[in-house]
């Protein structure tokens, strides 16, 4: 889960029908000004958030062409998911089994599994 300045990650340890989520330790996001950066854009905060999509996509990249990743569901507010999808590489697209347009960060585990399994 990202919301363009914080990220969760979660393991799920139950099946589809009825995750149990837990929290994993989450490495820095890289955050170097990577994001897409369209001439429309002239909030500095906004070009933060799009450098932090781009960073937390370069994450779990790295985690997928690690084999740390094998199924992913991606649950980000609405603009940072599309700031994500730009930066996806080929092998996440590959296990990315959903996506959630929705900020849930700062949500409770349960409040999470709840918007996975009506997803």
């Amino acid at each position: 889960m990202a919301d363009g300045k914080r990220l969760n990650l979660f393991r799920n340890s139950g099946d589809e029908s009825n995750p149990k989520l837990t929290a994993s330790v989450v490495e820095d996001v890289a955050n170097e000004n990577k994001g897409s950066g369209a001439r429309h854009q002239s909030s500095s905060a906004q070009i933060e958030e799009d450098s932090f999509a781009a960073g937390t996509a370069d994450l779990l990249n790295r985690q997928v062409l690690g084999g740390q990743i094998a199924n992913l569901i991606i649950i980000a507010a609405p603009r940072t998911l599309g700031e994500l999808r730009k930066h996806y590489h080929q092998k996440l697209s590959d296990v990315l089994i959903g996506e959630i347009a929705k900020d849930l960060t700062g949500h409770s585990a349960q409040e999470i599994e709840k918007a996975v399994v009506s997803a």
